[in-house]
């Protein structure tokens, strides 16, 4: 909803063209929605804000949606300008993420307007890079935002709902071209923004998405792309790389399960690499870098598991079978949205303010994929259905 006189005073014309386009009048209408009409009088004027519960019933009334009465106070995002330098002209797939990360933004706050909902935010405070060694500055914010989350040492089981949910971070997973890992954006009216690569696997996502809270907290001010294979090594990127090790893997707590894991053995083992990896929700590769770093493993252990055989997915699965976590993201025919954002979109559609094909268009779904979404959360609810009623 918009705050200035001059908005007010458009909407309330278009409330006026809408209840003339379907000939009735504002006695009529006052006394089918219940509302004085010197009430509908003042809308119509643009002297009274109009209420989203009233913005509903004269949507129906005049038989439009609220969409098409609100459209013009839509958010106009283009976050693009703001990756201006990353992209050159051949960049098509950056230029193609970006736009993805600029649509879902723009729809996301759409339906949050539409809905009437504030968006919350909880980021960690700024912390500048400061001269020294970013390693150890990275480490220390890392731990001092678990410990504002309230994650203690315990591994994270669930990145997207934790930047979304306890961040207050807008964050899609989408498939994008294979040689991005994310995009990360922030804008003082949008907050931050992150796309993370749904083609990529759960540990290289909760990878990407730890790295993008640490451009959060020390260069929320610069959007970047992450590459799968990155080009700069700036003390920004290796900062941002330094906090999502830290945050993902705390030393503390990797050399506690390493000392468990490894009790009794005389050397590193793929059986090790592969649980420690699985318990930090973290690729291999991360994990004996990890391990390297903290010096619980020989400086080039990673090379050599590459030249002897290396770790692969049949040696996860032998020693994980069916404790292998299960990727909700990655297909893209599985809930294509986060949770917030899913939830905000089947409201909208529960209360008829936007059509299954409005959605879909806002989302960049198809139509099958919109409706399997919304089936999941009707069925949901229709089996709470009568249990707790909200007040």
């Amino acid at each position: 909803m918009t705050r200035d006189g001059r908005n007010l005073k458009q909407i309330g014309e278009r409330l006026r063209k809408a209840r003339e386009v379907a000939g009735i009048t504002q006695a009529d209408a006052a006394a089918e929605t219940s509302m004085a009409r010197t009430t509908l009088v003042a809308i119509e004027q643009g002297q009274r804000r109009v209420r989203m519960d009233e913005i509903q019933l004269l949507a129906r009334l005049y038989k439009t949606s609220a969409n098409a009465l609100l459209r013009d106070e839509a958010v106009h995002v283009d976050l693009t300008p703001r990756f201006r330098k990353a992209i050159n002209a051949d960049d098509d797939g950056i230029h193609e993420a970006v736009t993805l990360l600029s649509d879902l933004a723009r729809a996301e706050v759409e339906l949050e307007n539409i809905l009437g909902i504030k968006r919350s935010f909880n980021y960690p405070q700024e912390r500048p890079i400061l001269p020294g060694d970013v390693r150890q500055q990275a480490e220390q914010d890392a731990l001092e935002l678990r410990q504002k989350l309230g994650l203690g040492l315990a591994p994270i089981r669930d990145m997207i709902t934790l930047l979304e949910m306890d961040l207050g971070v807008r964050v899609y997973v989408r498939p994008i071209n294979p040689a991005i890992s994310g995009l990360f954006a922030y804008d003082d009216m949008l907050g931050a923004c992150i796309l993370l690569n749904a083609r990529h696997p759960l540990a290289r996502r909760n990878q990407s998405g730890s790295h993008e809270i640490g451009h959060l907290v020390a260069t929320r001010r610069s959007p970047e792309v992450l590459l799968e294979h990155p080009f700069t090594n700036s003390r920004e990127e290796r900062y941002s790389d330094a906090f999502g090790r830290a945050f993902l893997t705390p030393g503390r707590a990797v050399m506690q399960k390493f000392h468990e894991v490894t009790a009794g053995a005389a050397q590193l083992t793929r059986r090790h690499v592969i649980i420690l990896a699985h318990f930090f929700g973290v690729s291999r590769e991360a994990i004996v870098r990890r391990l390297e770093e903290l010096k619980l493993a020989r400086d080039g252990t990673w090379d050599w598991f590459e030249r002897n055989g290396k770790i692969t997915d049949e040696h996860e699965r032998q020693v994980l079978g069916d404790l292998k976590p299960a990727d909700p993201h990655k297909a893209e025919t599985d809930r294509p949205t986060t949770l917030r954002l899913a939830m905000l979109a089947a409201e909208a559609h529960h209360r008829e303010l936007l059509t299954e094909g409005q959605l879909a268009r806002m989302l960049k779904l198809d139509r099958v994929e919109l409706r399997a979404m919304l089936d999941g959360l009707e069925n949901e609810e229709g089996e709470a259905d009568g249990q707790l009623q909200l007040k």
